[in-house]
């Protein structure tokens, strides 16, 4: 089956960067679709893949990604419109497009599918959530899943936790690195320099995440594991709590949250 990318920015790039390096999908039947033809064309050739028309890219593809921002859609979505037809996927990695908003473009019957990925794809180590309407079969679901095995981890959530995806995945790349940029601003504050200080904490933000993703054990069980009382680690840890840390945290990813669920009643 081909695949179509319609939009071919920072994610949409990323995602079919990913797709290509994992050899999920061969070049030849990927094709793609962008605003300027000639920038799209070099791109093809950059790639390996086949430059095309909004037209052409929906006839030949059995499912393509929608990478446009929110507000271009109203302009694109009537392209991929006049080419659409009931077999194929439409799968859309835009906030605030709800299911709604696409069938009302595409009809009643469409196939569509909302992702929400995170920036981290450039690394191969993407987190997307799959979000399916009602009339896109399981194995279908599959298939998309199956596209991102390459580049990090993909999950099914229904359309109702997107916004909370957003809080935990879509935007929590951008208070990671504040995060870390905290941890490295205090080793430098005792001496070390940048270049080191950002490697030491960035490095044990990555091994802590492979931890939490391979471990069965609680949060407190981890956090306890690293901490010995009335030690450096433990003092942090009481610091944190004590100034509310976690619920800072959540309150901001909370504020994403909120916009996200804003955004789709727009």
């Amino acid at each position: 089956m081909k695949i179509g990318f319609i939009g071919i920015g920072n994610m949409g790039g990323a995602i079919l960067r990913g797709i290509l390096s994992s050899g999920t999908v061969s070049p030849e039947d990927i094709l793609i679709c962008g605003r300027d033809p000639l920038k799209t064309e070099a791109q093809a050739g950059e790639l390996g893949v086949t430059a095309a028309e909004h037209r052409k890219l929906v006839e030949e593809c059995g499912c393509f990604f929608v990478g446009v921002e929110p507000g271009v859609y109203a302009d694109v979505m009537p392209l991929i419109a006049e080419a659409y037809t009931p077999d194929k996927i439409c799968i859309s990695m835009a906030a605030g497009i709800t299911f709604r908003k696409l069938q009302d473009w595409l009809g009643d019957d469409a196939k569509v599918i909302r992702i929400m990925p995170n920036t981290p794809a450039r690394v191969g180590e993407i987190m997307t959530s799959v979000s399916p309407n009602e009339n896109v079969t399981e194995e279908e679901a599959a298939m998309v899943c199956h596209l991102f095995d390459g580049m990090g981890k993909a999950e099914t959530v229904p359309e109702d936790l997107i916004s909370a995806v957003i809080g935990a995945s879509g935007s929590s790349p951008a208070y990671t690195y504040m995060y870390i940029r905290g941890l490295a601003q205090s080793a430098q504050d005792a001496g070390m320099t940048e270049e080191k200080a950002r490697v030491f904490a960035a490095q044990a933000v990555l091994g802590a995440a492979k931890i939490v993703l391979e471990s069965d054990q609680t949060f407190d069980e981890l956090i306890d594991a690293v901490c010995t009382p009335g030690g450096a680690t433990y003092e942090a840890v009481t610091y944190l709590r004590e100034n509310g840390m976690e619920e800072l945290v959540a309150r901001g990813a909370g504020a994403a949250i909120d916009k996200a669920n804003q955004m789709s009643k727009e």
